[in-house]
């Protein structure tokens, strides 16, 4: 009888309870374990296990709801998605990169989490760029409490859903960790960051990785974190810690982050051997605490099951496995066709007609002439009113971020006073600063964005977008073609760009567009002059592709790039270059800076030398406007390419090379490009100029090139 009592329970949890967690702990293990043998046979390309994490990863998914929470994984959490519901032939199906494969659709390897319907966010190879996103995500959620009216737009609102966070002991030493923990504790948001500590990351030991080898140590001082530590290996205990961070999150309390003591018993992946680094005792005292052995031991010794009864279900589980392994094995692979899909929405084109409606209100302009900056600063005013769900942050944009003194001051707005007014009209909540961490603006945008908000982010200046650049590239850029549609993240990018300043010097005049103009699913626009930075501006707000705004510094508040007001709704689309002059002889297909220095070198070379040149404003990069280019080309058969970035490698050389490429019979001279010296952009006026193209420059372009 003592038994049969015994076997009803274990510290709160029921027989079938018990069971279930051994069955999903198994479950992850045979999986590993086929997904080895596959890779053997060469049927799979890729493999790495979640072995000796199964314990504490079946224990959040206990304590945490699927399609409720929200979930940023990482590789080892292969127990974790099957608790929430993954089946294994999902995770097969992703093993054989079948296009049926729900986590990425073939186009990423294994163990790359991503599920729609469980809300496990698409997660990528680079390690550690899933906290900021977290982070944004329970951020998204946290600005619906404080605004109304952006509720129903935020996926998934429900007012006390989770952020579920996880990372290996080795990504701690990220700095975007600890930009995350930062924001997190300083805005209390529900993020549970769990860290499944194994030992090693590949072959380098904790302590190698962290300072005392023990990361809940150096967290212990962040304002309202909570955290706990674990025994990884121990699915009860490990349930208990998770539930009491989950409730202390789910409470609004603040974040939490677990500290799970786990093991590795096999290698990182089965491209590494860690025999090469660990002794054979070491990996005999780690098999000893086999999360898997030890609970079906304990559910035999407890009186849950009988050793035969345990066999069974390791023999029906061995049989669903190789059922699923067969029928992964035998669904087909992504179409060669779809390669191209879902780079850019499928369902939103800023190329399309319904985005330019240039001709009919770029005539109907009303008002004082105003520069640049104030008509960008009227486009955010007007977008924001259209749409509650637009957020905008970075260094610098709000006004004055101690409300209580927005009435005593001026407001900052931004260095360049782009974003005055914002925050005076739209509040705290939707305007406010960031702290001084580009990473951190873009990665907390992508988790907004992934719920449905509209980012539109500063970054200060473009020579410091660098520390961004992972999160654009890997991230923002990638997140829709990498799910196969299933996500997306529609953020606004909006950095000022380029040199001319007399004083800017090296850390305040570069350039460096065609860094970004390379990137598949990234949007670059570049206008010239403030009617255009209106339309296009609008344009990438309405846009559901994150989009690169890119705007000239030197360009903000010259009186000939100015203009009046365009009603509210104007657009300019994407991709659509405009002839800013005509002519015969040859043509200048520019941007940004270069336009204006075209247009006067252009009317120098006509009335001191009767040459007729055409100059194109590109005004978009990524999409560019080939047509434009092909026609401008075959009307003079010269070109000139002109662009204030670098001339190695600068965006010139793509433009140069299609035309060689696709109408070489219509030219009648090489194309000519004029660019900035191979350097870097100097303080002392005399060498700024001589480093940048100035008019000088593109005269002795047209001279040299009208006489070939």
């Amino acid at each position: 009888m003592a038994t049969e009592v015994k076997a009803r329970e274990h510290r709160g949890l029921g027989r079938d309870e018990m069971v279930g967690i051994y069955r999903t702990m198994y479950l992850s293990r045979r999986i590993d374990d086929k997904e080895i043998q596959l890779k053997g046979q060469n049927k799979i390309f890729f493999q790495i296990s979640g072995a000796g994490h199964e314990a504490v990863l079946t224990a959040a998914g206990i304590a945490m709801r699927p399609g409720y929470d929200w979930f940023y994984p990482y590789y080892r959490d292969r127990a974790l998605c099957l608790q929430l519901g993954m089946t294994p032939l999902e995770q097969l199906l992703s093993a054989v990169g079948a296009a049926a494969d729900p986590n990425s659709h073939g186009r990423q390897m294994p163990s790359h989490w991503g599920h729609k319907k469980l809300n496990i966010v698409s997660q990528s190879s680079p390690t550690g760029t899933q906290f900021l996103q977290a982070v944004g995500c329970a951020e998204a959620s946290y600005r619906a409490t404080l605004i109304e009216e952006i509720r129903d737009k935020v996926v998934g609102f429900r007012g006390d859903e989770v952020v579920y966070c996880s990372t290996g002991d080795g990504t701690t030493s990220q700095g975007e960790f600890w930009e995350a923990l930062n924001t997190a504790s300083n805005l209390k948001l529900p993020v549970l960051f769990l860290v499944e500590d194994n030992g090693y990351a590949i072959s380098v030991p904790v302590e190698v990785q962290t300072a005392g080898g023990d990361v809940s140590k150096l967290v212990s001082g962040f304002p309202d974190l909570y955290v706990q530590k674990c025994d990884g290996t121990d699915p009860v205990e490990s349930l208990e810690t998770l539930r009491r961070a989950v409730e202390y999150c789910r409470a609004r309390k603040g974040p939490a982050l677990v500290h799970a003591k786990v093991i590795r018993p096999y290698s990182h992946s089965l491209s590494d051997d860690e025999k090469l680094y660990r002794p054979d005792e070491e990996r005999t005292s780690d098999a000893e605490r086999d999360p898997v052995k030890r609970f079906g031991a304990l559910l035999v010794e407890e009186g849950f099951v009988t050793q035969q009864e345990l066999q069974g279900l390791k023999d029906e589980v061995d049989r669903e496995v190789n059922e699923a392994a067969d029928a992964a094995l035998a669904s087909p692979q992504p179409e060669p066709e779809t390669a191209t899909q879902f780079v850019y929405s499928p369902d939103v084109d800023p190329t399309a007609a319904e985005f330019d409606n240039e001709a009919e209100l770029g005539g109907r302009l009303s008002g004082n002439a105003g520069t640049m900056v104030d008509l960008i600063n009227r486009c955010m005013h007007e977008e924001m009113a259209r749409d509650p769900s637009i957020v905008v942050f970075g260094e610098d944009v709000a006004d004055c971020s101690r409300e209580e003194n927005l009435e005593k001051v001026k407001g900052k707005g931004g260095v360049f006073k782009v974003t005055a007014n914002l925050q005076r009209k739209f509040g705290g909540a939707r305007v406010f600063n960031s702290p001084l961490a580009e990473a951190n603006i873009v990665g907390r945008a992508v988790g907004m964005a992934t719920r449905g908000l509209k980012p539109v982010v500063e970054i200060q200046f473009f020579d410091y977008i660098w520390p961004a650049y992972h999160q654009i590239r890997n991230e923002l850029a990638l997140m829709r073609w990498r799910s196969g549609g299933d996500w997306k993240c529609p953020v606004v990018i909006r950095v000022p760009i380029g040199g001319y300043l007399k004083g800017g010097a090296v850390y305040h005049s570069q350039s460096g567009e065609t860094i970004f103009t390379h990137v598949p699913g990234l949007r670059v626009v570049y206008p010239s002059n403030a009617l255009d930075a209106n339309g296009l501006l609008r344009t990438a707000i309405r846009s559901d592709d994150p989009v690169l705004f890119l705007e000239h510094k030197h360009l903000y508040r010259q009186a000939y790039n100015k203009s009046q007001y365009p009603p509210d709704g104007f657009l300019i689309p994407f991709g659509k270059a405009k002839t800013v002059r005509e002519g015969a002889d040859l043509s200048i297909v520019t941007y940004g800076a270069l336009v204006q220095r075209s247009l006067v070198a252009a009317k120098q070379a006509e009335q001191q030398q009767g040459i007729s040149v055409e100059v194109v404003d590109l005004r978009t990069l990524a999409p560019y406007d080939w047509e434009a280019i092909a026609r401008t080309v075959r009307k003079t058969n010269k070109v000139i390419v002109a662009h204030e970035d670098t001339r190695a490698h600068g965006f010139g050389a793509e433009v140069a090379a299609r035309i060689a490429d696709e109408l070489f019979e219509h030219l009648d001279a090489p194309v000519r490009r004029v660019a900035a010296l191979d350097t870097f952009v100097a303080y002392a006026p005399r060498l700024e100029d001589h480093i940048l193209p100035q008019v000088d420059d593109v005269s002795r372009a047209i001279t040299e090139l009208y006489a070939y």
